[in-house]
């Protein structure tokens, strides 16, 4: 038995999620209150296989029923069922503009007297103690829908019991932060392409802005020192149980430095053999 708790922010996609998970199998419940999950992981396990892999919705929306979610984790983790929270989140200024283009009152609406920012605020800090407990952690503020389900995919449709999944990403600083990165490199340091009029419409994945980029001996030194780093420290997340780990590299426009970085990165991890997905975020922005 598989069971899943999607929770996080309103209006951060948790809906968008279900809908992914309930196509690859998963039994979908919207709006559970926490203590009814181990009365129905019960009747699941005894489901003679019927029903293999769950996933519950848990939010804000069970006022104040919500709060018990945290000892509903701890119970079934003491009952040693396999449980994995997935924690989704975006940026305040996002999740405004999401209510405003729904028009859909936030479910703190009451509460904080129509303040969408004051709901946003006191729905993070109920939330603060239920995010310590998530296995995997997507900010979808500048995710796009095909990414975010590419996302799910790639975290639920295999088995992370034995390894754990790598993102490597390169975006551009330009087009906003990329707030679910573990590890976050600016590369914005080292000469830019960009200013190269040959190379200006071109990419990192394209072997004329690679061999610029690392021609430098500053830029080799840095590839080596973080090639050493990441595999100093992928040892010690897996050592915490850690299954998912994203490792982000900025720079502009995220289409030269950053993206031969992250190939370059993604190429020694899976030398390695370790599982990676590469994501170039911004790529094709103009």
């Amino acid at each position: 038995m598989e069971f899943v708790i999607v929770t996080g922010m309103s209006g951060s996609g948790k809906s968008s999620a279900v809908d992914v998970l309930e196509d690859i199998g998963y039994y979908c419940i919207d709006n559970m209150p926490p203590e009814l999950i181990p009365t129905f992981a019960n009747i699941c396990t005894k489901s003679e296989g019927k029903i293999t892999k769950v996933a519950f919705v848990v939010d804000i929306r069970g006022g104040d029923l919500f709060l018990k979610l945290t000892d509903t984790i701890n119970e079934l983790k003491a009952n040693n069922l396999s449980i994995k929270i997935l924690f989704l989140d975006s940026s305040d200024d996002v999740i405004v503009r999401r209510y405003k283009e729904t028009r859909r009152k936030h479910p703190l609406d009451e509460v904080s007297y129509g303040n969408i920012r004051r709901a946003i605020a006191t729905e993070r800090e109920m939330l603060s103690g239920v995010k310590e407990y998530a296995d995997y952690y997507i900010d979808t503020s500048y995710t796009s829908a095909i990414q975010f389900k590419q996302r799910i995919y790639d975290i639920f449709l295999e088995d992370n019991s034995d390894y754990m999944h790598i993102d490597v990403v390169s975006f551009g600083f330009k087009y906003g932060y990329y707030g679910e990165a573990d590890l976050v490199f600016d590369v914005r340091c080292l000469p830019n392409p960009f200013y190269i009029p040959e190379l200006k419409n071109k990419t990192g994945l394209q072997s004329e802005v690679s061999e610029y980029v690392l021609q430098f001996d500053d830029a080799k030194k840095l590839l080596s020192k973080l090639e050493d780093l990441v595999d100093f420290l992928i040892p010690l997340y897996k050592k915490e149980g850690k299954s998912q780990l994203v490792i982000a590299f900025g720079c502009t426009g995220g289409k030269h430095r950053s993206v031969t970085f992250a190939e370059a990165l993604s190429k020694h991890l899976s030398d390695e053999n370790m599982k990676i997905r590469i994501t170039h975020r911004d790529i094709e922005k103009k």
